[in-house]
C-alpha cells in the first residue's frame, strides 16, 4: 500500500523522491487495476484479476451468487474514476436498493485508500464527484432516471438478466460517442431477455466470463449440497451453476421455439 501525501520532512530531496515514487506508482496503477485492488486490501481471484486487466469494450460476467462479481466491478468503477479525469461511470441495477448496494462497495473501497491524491469533492448516497471531475453515479433501472446522461465512459449493469430489454436498448446509445465500455454482471434468469441473447448470440463482440460456485474457493462443497436441497434444483442450477434453465411457466421450450423459426418465411405485416 502506498500513500500520496508526505509530511514530517522538510528535506526537498526526500520530498521530491517521495513524489516521484508516487507518480511512478500511479502511472503503473493506471494501467493495472489489480494494483488498486491491492491498495484496498483485496487479493483478487485469477478470473477477477483478468477482468480488472481487461481492455475489451463489452464484458459479460455470468457468475454464481457470492462469486465476487460485485467486488470486481466496484473496483473497475473506482479505478476508472481515479485514473481518468472527467470520466462518467454509471452503475445501473433493476432497483434503487441494488444500485445503492453496488455503490456502497465503491465507497467502501475508496474509504480504505489512505492519502489518496484524487479527493472525493462531493458525495451522497448515490453519487461521488472527484477532484479530477470524474463522477460515479448509481441509478435505479428506469428510463426516466437515465435518459439525461450521455458520454458515458463505463456503464455497469448489475443483475442484468433482470433488467428489461427496453432499458438496455435505451442505455446503449450513451456509449456511441464516448466509445465507452459496458460491463454486464448477473446470475441467469431463464432463457430470455437481452443478457441471454448477448451471451448466446453476441459472438466475439463480447468477452464472456462464467464462474460457477464450484469455481469459487470461498464456497464449500458441503454448503452447496445443503443449499441444493433447501432451494431445489431449478433455482440451484441458476443461482450457483449459472445455467439458463427453462422458465417454469413456459408452454414451449426455448429450443423448440428456435427450431420452429424459419428465416425464409416473410412476415405478413411490416417491412
Amino acid at each position: 500500500m502506498f500513500y500520496e501525501k508526505h509530511s514530517g520532512s522538510s528535506n526537498p530531496l526526500l520530498i521530491q523522491a517521495a513524489n516521484n515514487l508516487v507518480a511512478r506508482r500511479r502511472a503503473a496503477e493506471s494501467n493495472d487495476a489489480v494494483m488498486l485492488a491491492a491498495r484496498v486490501g483485496i487479493t483478487p481471484d485469477a478470473w477477477q484479476a483478468d477482468v480488472l486487466r481487461s481492455t475489451e469494450r463489452q464484458v459479460a460476467l455470468l457468475c454464481s451468487r457470492q462469486a465476487g462479481k460485485s467486488t470486481v466491478t466496484s473496483l473497475l468503477a473506482l479505478h476508472e474514476a481515479l485514473h481518468r479525469p472527467r470520466a462518467l461511470v454509471l452503475l445501473l441495477s433493476p432497483s434503487l436498493r441494488q444500485s445503492q448496494e453496488l455503490f456502497l462497495k465503491v465507497k467502501q473501497a475508496y474509504g480504505v485508500l489512505g492519502g489518496e491524491q484524487i479527493q472525493a469533492r462531493e458525495e451522497s448516497a448515490l453519487r461521488m464527484q472527484f477532484s479530477n471531475d470524474a463522477r460515479i453515479v448509481a441509478l435505479p433501472g428506469t428510463e426516466a432516471t437515465i435518459r439525461g446522461y450521455s458520454g458515458v465512459d463505463l456503464l455497469i449493469i448489475d443483475e442484468a438478466s433482470r433488467v428489461s430489454d427496453e432499458l438496455y436498448q435505451a442505455v446503449r446509445p450513451m456509449l456511441a460517442v464516448s466509445g465507452g465500455r459496458i460491463v454486464l454482471l448477473t446470475t441467469p434468469f431463464g432463457k430470455r431477455g437481452f443478457f441471454h441473447h448477448e451471451w448466446t448470440e453476441g459472438g466475439d463482440e463480447w468477452r464472456k466470463v462464467k464462474i460457477t460456485a464450484h469455481d469459487c474457493p470461498r464456497i464449500s462443497p458441503a454448503w452447496l449440497e445443503s443449499e441444493r436441497k433447501r432451494i431445489g434444483d431449478w433455482w440451484f442450477r441458476q443461482e450457483y451453476l449459472c445455467e439458463f434453465v427453462e422458465n417454469t411457466d413456459q408452454v414451449f421450450s426455448y429450443d423448440d421455439i428456435r427450431r420452429a423459426l424459419d428465416p425464409d418465411v416473410k412476415p405478413l405485416f411490416g417491412g
